[in-house]
């Protein structure tokens, strides 16, 4: 009976979170719009809705109610499986964050959790490095020049930045000891934002390594040079329509928002609170629950809002600056930020 409620819960756990995350990332394309909105002096979408909050709504129904067009040159398998692995890897790669303090339990059911996995971390750089293939075959399987490019492009990007996250990554692992994300947040909880990995734990170069590798692995700008409309017509996803479109940019906004709930709970605390312990809280009361879910969301906010701000800020680079930008300065960086902090934990010692 325990094992059958135990599949319940992580069922219930799993449609609820799934259910949360595409409604994220569907405000998120709002959030977007309307912060770049009012950085270009615009008012954004204001007619649907009051501030215009059911614009994600009336959408997502436009994306399923379009024609669907399928060119005949192309090779249907992979060209109709490409949307799927992208939005796919998005989806899985959120099963393993944890976003709510885990002793909120019930009977040892963490309800803050879909999954604790003791290499988390790995499971996350590994599924989101598929997530490029649906970009790849998507370009490919096209039979379209434009297309290909962009995926070749994507693919070439995707090589040059994901040596520079991982290894930014190390010096964090490094000092918590664990690939684990739930002991890499407990490491950071005693003494609030001192304690946090981006200022106490001395990892800010990582942090900056981080967020530039994540601008170019989810193709986001000044980084995004797979569907560089000025050159490529689009890029990898020129010859899709209605609801296979839509879902490569669910999965470009879910994995800026997974990739959000990592630097928050790698750089940032997790889901502590940035004053630490020293504002006690009553015990078996609804904020210990509610309040470290309200600090998480609000970090992954602000992570998403920096996303935002630096695409109507920065013009979008040339392809060779990308690639030196990437192999020239970021992993060099990055080999010596774990040499930096390997020196430093071992003088701690």
């Amino acid at each position: 009976m325990t094992i059958f409620w135990f599949f319940l819960f992580s069922l219930l756990k799993t449609i609820v979170v799934t259910v949360i995350f595409l409604m994220g990332v569907a405000y998120t394309v709002l959030l977007e719009r309307k912060l770049v909105a009012r950085i270009q002096n615009r008012w954004g979408p204001s007619r649907v809705g009051p501030f215009g909050l059911l614009q994600p709504l009336v959408d997502g129904a436009k994306s399923f109610l379009k024609e669907d067009l399928i060119p005949t040159s192309v090779y249907k398998p992979l060209y109709l499986l490409a949307p799927l692995i992208s939005l796919g890897c998005a989806l899985i790669s959120i099963g393993v964050v944890p976003f709510g303090d885990p002793s909120i339990n019930y009977h040892g059911f963490r309800f803050f959790e879909v999954s604790d996995v003791n290499i988390g971390l790995l499971v996350i750089l590994g599924v989101t490095s598929v997530g490029v293939y649906g970009i790849a075959l998507s370009g490919w399987s096209s039979n379209n020049k434009y297309s290909l490019l962009g995926s070749l492009r994507s693919s070439a990007q995707l090589v040059s930045y994901e040596l520079a996250l991982g290894l930014s990554l190390v010096g964090v692992v490094l000092r918590a000891g664990s690939l684990n994300l739930r002991v890499i947040v407990e490491n950071q909880s005693r003494y609030g934002i001192l304690s946090w990995n981006l200022f106490g734990g001395m990892q800010f170069v990582a942090f900056f390594i981080y967020l530039m590798a994540a601008y170019a692995e989810t193709n986001r700008s000044p980084f995004d040079l797979p569907e560089a409309e000025s050159e490529l017509t689009g890029g990898y996803h020129t010859e899709y329509s209605s609801m296979k479109f839509a879902m490569f940019f669910m999965a470009e906004y879910g994995n800026m928002i997974t990739v959000g709930c990592v630097a928050t709970l790698l750089f940032l605390g997790g889901w502590t609170s940035p004053f630490g312990n020293r504002i006690p809280l009553p015990e078996n009361t609804f904020l210990l629950a509610i309040l470290p879910l309200f600090w998480f969301v609000l970090k992954v906010f602000s992570f998403l809002f920096l996303y935002v701000w630096v695409r109507g800020t920065l013009p979008r680079f040339r392809y060779d600056q990308l690639m030196n930008y990437g192999w020239r300065f970021l992993l060099p960086l990055a080999i010596l930020n774990i040499v930096g902090t390997s020196l430093w934990l071992a003088y701690r010692q």
